[in-house]
């Protein structure tokens, strides 16, 4: 009997492979090329988005108040009526420039600004160059130092009036103690500027301190090694190693304590709090941002507040000028 053979059919293990459908390499390399374009422009707008919330919000705080105050310094406006503005051009300037109290406010912060600056960063320097030593919690003082910065203003002023205070204050009571006369540091004038300095030393002599110690900390050791080894002390070490080294970071903390001067507010107006912004009975520590306070918030001129504005701007641009000069001229000599 004939018997037909019939193929069998492929199995898993020895058949052939099921087929696949082909390939298509162009559309592989779109693929490609659209991810590519789409990683280029995450890469490329990706920075824009991440810092543009800075970016509105100091259109929105920054750059509109100041383009607005510019605009309201040329104008006659008051404060009950913001949106009633009349064309002065450069009346408000004239008018202060002419006013007294101006220049008075003007001398007060500049005094006030070298009794607080000065003694606070020599102050700095030497706890800086104290912390830079190895001390046994070092750590611990370097917290304690930013204390004052951390302190509120209003917290750190209406403390130091009690302090300064005419009949009960520690200072006073220090002061009989020892046999001298009280002190009316409210009503006096050098008193109460040294009185108001001393609030803004004790809050920024920490931070300075701080500043100072970080530019120490990155002076080379080899250069104080090498000063010892030619027999030169600590103090030596200090005054023709470290300072040189420290000019730009003096530079910058004078600056920026300048700036600072310029525009310090709080303490002066909470010292007497019964004066408010007229900075004591005969504005004896009154400050240029007093000045602008009493001139806009008190007296209601928005316009001619706006022109202190503009003219404390113009100020701390000079002081800005000033300071790039200077820094050319110390990296040129090192």
């Amino acid at each position: 009997m004939a018997t037909h053979d019939t193929a069998a059919p492929p199995t898993k293990e020895g058949g052939a492979a099921p087929g696949r459908p082909p390939a298509d390499p162009a559309g592989a390399e779109r693929r490609r090329a659209r991810l590519s374009r789409r990683w280029q422009r995450d890469m490329r707008w990706s920075p824009y988005a991440f810092v543009s919330p800075f970016f509105l919000l100091f259109l929105a705080f920054g750059l509109f108040p100041l383009i607005y105050t510019g605009w309201a310094s040329l104008h006659q406006v008051e404060m009950t009526a913001p949106t009633d503005m009349e064309w002065v051009g450069l009346r408000n300037y004239t008018r202060i420039f002419d006013d007294d109290f101006f220049w008075n406010a003007a001398k007060n912060t500049l005094t006030i600004g070298i009794i607080s600056t000065v003694p606070q960063l020599l102050m700095a320097m030497g706890l800086a160059h104290i912390l830079n030593y190895k001390l046994r919690g070092s750590t611990f003082y370097r917290v304690m130092m930013l204390a004052p910065y951390a302190t509120s203003i209003a917290a750190a002023s209406l403390v130091f009036v009690l302090l300064f205070g005419r009949d009960y204050g520690m200072i006073n009571w220090a002061l009989d103690f020892v046999g001298i006369d009280p002190v009316d540091w409210q009503s006096d004038k050098w008193p109460s500027q040294f009185a108001v300095s001393t609030i803004v030393i004790w809050r920024w002599t920490g931070y300075n301190a701080l500043i100072y110690l970080a530019a120490m900390q990155a002076i080379p050791q080899d250069l104080y090694e090498s000063a010892a080894l030619d027999g030169a002390s600590r103090w030596k070490q200090f005054l023709h190693v470290t300072l040189p080294s420290l000019r730009p970071t003096i530079l910058f903390t004078v600056v920026v304590s300048t700036i600072g001067a310029t525009q310090v507010f709080g303490e002066p107006l909470l010292f007497d709090a019964n004066k408010g912004a007229s900075g004591g009975s005969e504005h004896q520590f009154q400050t240029l941002g007093l000045y602008l306070y009493e001139q806009g918030w008190v007296n209601q001129h928005l316009g001619r507040a706006s022109a202190i504005a503009w003219t404390m701007f113009l100020i701390l641009i000079v002081v800005g000028i000033v300071n790039y000069v200077i820094s050319r001229r110390l990296r040129a000599s090192s």
